[in-house]
């Protein structure tokens, strides 16, 4: 995959008040979403291949990417570009603020584009209608085919700006593509941008994989794949394509996950008729046994410090969710309600730990503290579980089984995102059935 390389340029930044415009309060969500104004981003004269730059609509193209960011994070409400008075090419210059105040807007992102010496160059402003003044301006220079990616490195500026928190949009989902009826379903590796686009094949589908899972601090994914019958683990660089075999794991049901450095991976499988969780060292394949227990302990997470892992078991009859340190010392249960518990995700902030829970033939997707206290079910379904983070421990993504009829009759699998406040759940578009999403890091650090 051939890696991207987008050069920023500060050419003004303005803060002004440090404090955002939009106070996130995670136990209620924002039911007054921010209303937002996006130009259609003006293209400077000056551009090479004006007239096909015009006729493809690329200003407008960005800012429609922009709005559709903003609005299904449901803290923003994006305003209909027939109601704009201003022209573009105005607008980003100086914007007359009583014209977008008339319109309700409070915040107003503007832009233009200059395409020379086969670059793109793409500046933005973010104005505060409310005070009158400019809040951002940047400027991204790369090349034509990365706009896309422009578009997404905007909106996590301005999203930044407007509530104090890190963005998520410069971000790919890898995820198992699923086709065929269920009892043969072909699986592939594949991956896209979080807003569902730029979908890539990392496999054929000759063979099962399960569970992809992105390493904190790269592009590196590790996977499982049954290879004549063998679960075998494999890490693949989404850049470079290259893939290694970790190694063959009898007994293993789900692919490991990433230690926060990225040097170790941690995983359950059966050996000598248990299950207990492992962790081995990348550079070494050194593999350390971190529980021993008749019990079944399976799906462990780190603590975004390392310090910590979080694990489900049966061990007091009936599968909870457990904490203990890295070193498999200081366990303590700390899930208590009725239902089963499973697949704990420790949040990217380590104030929270996602879960699955089952009860009465129904799944939840919940979070609580990672004391275990707080408890929230955010959405109910027929099937779904695998939840993954957000990198800016926000949005939480997962997958949901559902029947296509009264009778049963009929499967299908989407991928589905909710916000930590239970609100704003909305399906994922994907070019076929999708399972075991994983959530990367930001690409533009």
């Amino acid at each position: 995959m051939k890696k991207i390389i987008i050069i920023l340029l500060f050419f003004f930044v303005s803060f002004g008040n440090a404090n955002s415009l939009i106070k996130v309060d995670i136990t209620r969500g924002n039911l007054d979403p921010l209303p937002i104004a996006v130009s259609p981003l003006h293209i400077d004269t000056k551009s090479e291949n004006l007239e096909s730059l015009k006729k493809e609509k690329l200003g407008e193209s960005i800012s429609k990417i922009i709005e559709n960011n903003f609005r299904g994070t449901g803290l923003f409400n994006p305003l209909k570009k027939d109601a704009f008075v201003q022209k573009p090419d105005i607008a980003h210059i100086k914007p007359r603020f009583e014209d977008w105040r008339l319109i309700k807007a409070q915040a107003l992102v503007t832009g233009k584009i200059l395409v020379k010496d086969e670059k793109l160059k793409v500046e933005f402003r973010l104005w505060d209608l409310t005070a009158s003044k400019e809040m951002v301006a940047l400027s991204f220079t790369t090349t034509p085919s990365n706009w896309r990616r422009v578009a997404h490195i905007i909106s996590d500026k301005i999203y930044e700006r407007l509530t104090g928190e890190t963005g998520y949009f410069d971000t790919r989902i890898i995820y198992v593509s699923e086709t065929g009826p269920k009892d043969q379903r072909v699986k592939k590796l594949a991956i896209m941008d979080q807003d569902g686009n730029g979908t890539k094949y990392l496999t054929l589908g000759n063979e099962l994989v399960l569970t992809p899972r992105f390493n904190p601090t790269n592009q590196l994914v590790t996977y499982m794949s049954y290879f004549k019958n063998m679960p075998r683990v494999y890490l693949l660089d989404i850049e470079t394509g290259i893939q290694e075999v970790v190694g063959n794991f009898p007994g293993m049901t789900f692919a490991p996950r990433f230690s926060p450095d990225g040097k170790k991976i941690i995983m359950s499988f059966a050996k000598d008729g248990n299950s207990d969780i492992y962790s081995m060292d990348l550079e070494t394949r050194e593999v350390e046994k971190i529980t021993d227990h008749s019990a079944i302990d399976t799906s462990p997470s780190y603590s975004p410090d390392g310090k910590y892992i979080s694990f489900n078991s049966d061990r007091s009859g009936i599968q909870q969710i457990y904490v203990m340190r890295s070193d498999g010392t200081q366990v303590k249960r700390i899930t208590f309600g009725k239902g089963l518990y499973g697949t704990p995700v420790w949040s990217p902030r380590g104030d929270l730990i996602a879960f699955t829970k089952v009860r009465k033939g129904r799944f939840y997707i919940g979070v609580m503290r990672s004391d275990g206290t707080g408890e929230r079910l955010l959405t109910e379904n027929y099937y779904q579980e695998a939840p993954s983070w957000s990198p800016n421990g926000r949005v939480l993504i997962f997958y949901r089984e559902t029947k296509t009829d009264s009778k049963g009759k009929g499967f299908s699998a989407k991928l589905w995102s909710i916000d930590i406040t239970g609100y704003n759940e909305r399906m994922i578009k994907t070019e076929t059935d999708a399972s075991d999403p994983s959530w990367s890091t930001l690409l533009s650090k």
